[in-house]
């Protein structure tokens, strides 16, 4: 006799459906086959999870420069309000040596003038006009000037 007790009626026949010996061995890659699926997929949200975190990383990174940049340009906005300001504009041009223009006058498009120009109050007239540049054929003895004098 062998050691495994005999099974009868329903018992026997519920046996002889379910397998035995060998078919406890193909459950083995099923089972597998699941903790490597499983493993698998942790290892794919460990390695996702670290990648979202390096992009947060960048995104506050990139936040931080924007706001610098902002900071920046709210700067130097303010800078060029001030030194458009009419005052400033006013100040610069008397350290120039520049002064109010005087009245002036209008051409029409057919020619005539309106109005009566007046040369800048404080401003001396020169007696003849010199211009900045002479002509070659003005300087003294007919010589052209010479680059860097």
């Amino acid at each position: 006799m062998s050691g495994k007790p005999e099974l009868k009626g329903r018992a026997a026949r519920l046996a002889r459906l379910l397998p035995t010996g060998p078919g406890q061995a193909a459950r083995t890659p099923f089972v597998l086959l699941v903790v490597l699926l499983l493993g698998g997929g942790l290892i794919a949200l460990l390695v996702l999870n670290s990648a979202l975190s390096e992009g947060a990383f960048q995104l506050d990174d990139l936040q931080r420069g924007t706001k610098n940049l902002t900071d920046e340009e709210q700067a130097l906005q303010r800078d060029i309000d001030a030194y458009s300001a009419p005052d400033a504009l006013q100040r610069r041009a008397r350290e120039l040596g520049m002064v109010p223009g005087g009245d002036p006058a209008f051409l029409d498009p057919d020619g005539t003038v309106k109005g009566v120009p007046s040369a800048a109050p404080g401003v001396r007239q020169p007696a003849a006009h010199t211009p900045l540049v002479l002509a070659p054929e003005a300087m003294p003895n007919g010589l052209a000037p010479t680059p860097g004098r």
